[in-house]
């Protein structure tokens, strides 16, 4: 199939955090754009935004918007995708959906590059980018299971306040103005803006990521669980999660413990496996004190890992901590990173 100079690119939910940190990694890898629809709600409607030096008035997105679209990047909440994709998909648009809308969808691949773009070929229109903390999870332990094999997970994250939107990081600032200046505030958003209780975030942790389930375990949780399975094709995968959102404006950070199916495995041999391993950085040096901190993740497309060391009881067991951009390789660039697959593998009409 010959390649065209350029596609017809939309981005619906241009205004959002997610939709911004999009058209940026679009502007910086020089995507081929040859037409760019923005789109959003009706509220958000009416904006200019910049591209490549160049004014766009954001448009309301309606059924009618996706005429001509080649690729579209959703990421303006899962009722909105529910509503639109369908309508894209019919207007001959592939969609790449941010939201949880049709992640568990057995007709809908969900991809990490790194680890399953082959699963592209599947599509029946609709791909989903999975939740960010699963993302950067899987990008750092698929090296591992390719060549070690894998059995179980245990993972507890430290979740960037910027997943729950900017408005949460706006909460968090004005909260810890407010502490510091011995004043008065109300919580209003986090944990979940929609359920009953709201905590404070600034200097405090708080142990829910979106609302809990009968189980036990958050809808947080329960996507990682489900969606790394999916991912990595494993039904079998022990997998278990604890989220956490910490006073973090950006950038979130996961403690793994996993154990392989071979023997004898040495942390040594682990470390030279993701030092060359795609999408990877290894920061990893106990002794001078160099291991991934979100600080230093913030803007960077990467996966760092660090902090890699054997069990002491578990023979097959190993620890690590792993960091990335929530906004970033949680979301913008992986969807961004779908698109450039989607071409390279000549799967856009």
């Amino acid at each position: 199939m010959e390649q065209k100079k350029g596609f017809h690119v939309a981005v619906l939910g241009a205004t959002g955090a997610v939709g911004q940190q999009m058209l940026q990694t679009l502007e910086q890898r020089d995507f081929p754009i040859s037409k760019l629809s923005l789109l959003s709600s009706a509220r958000s409607a009416g904006k200019k935004v910049q591209f490549k030096g160049e004014e766009f008035t954001v448009q309301e997105a309606t059924a009618e918007s996706f005429a001509g679209v080649d690729i579209a990047l959703f990421s303006a909440g899962g009722s909105v995708s529910k509503e639109l994709a369908a309508h894209a998909v019919e207007n001959g648009a592939i969609v790449v959906d941010n939201t949880s809308a049709f992640r568990m969808d057995e007709n809908v691949p969900l991809i990490v590059p790194e680890v399953n773009e082959e699963d592209l070929h599947q599509h029946k229109g609709i791909i989903a980018n999975p939740n960010c903390s699963t993302i950067q999870m899987v990008v750092a332990l698929e090296p591992v299971r390719q060549k070690y094999g894998l059995e179980k997970v245990i993972v507890s994250t430290y979740q960037a306040v910027s997943g729950s939107g900017a408005a949460a990081v706006e909460e968090l600032n004005e909260q810890a103005k407010a502490i510091l200046n011995d004043e008065p505030f109300e919580p209003a958003i986090l944990p979940v803006k929609g359920d009953k209780k709201h905590y404070q975030i600034a200097f405090n942790a708080i142990p829910q990521i979106d609302k809990f389930e009968e189980n036990g375990f958050t809808f947080e949780e329960m996507k990682m669980i489900n969606e790394t399975k999916k991912i990595m094709h494993l039904p079998e995968l022990q997998v278990a999660a604890t989220c956490v959102r910490l006073p973090v404006a950006t950038g979130h950070s996961e403690s793994l413990y996993f154990e392989v199916s071979e023997e004898g495995v040495s942390a040594q041999e682990l470390k030279a496996l993701l030092e060359n391993a795609p999408g990877i950085v290894l920061q990893d040096d106990p002794e001078n004190q160099i291991y991934p901190m979100p600080a230093d993740c913030v803007g960077k497309s990467d996966v760092f890992v660090g902090r890699i060391r054997k069990d002491l009881d578990e023979s097959k067991g190993f620890h690590m901590w792993v960091v990335s951009d929530n906004l970033l390789k949680g979301a913008a660039w992986n969807s961004v990173q779908i698109a450039e697959s989607l071409i390279k593998l000549g799967l856009v009409k």
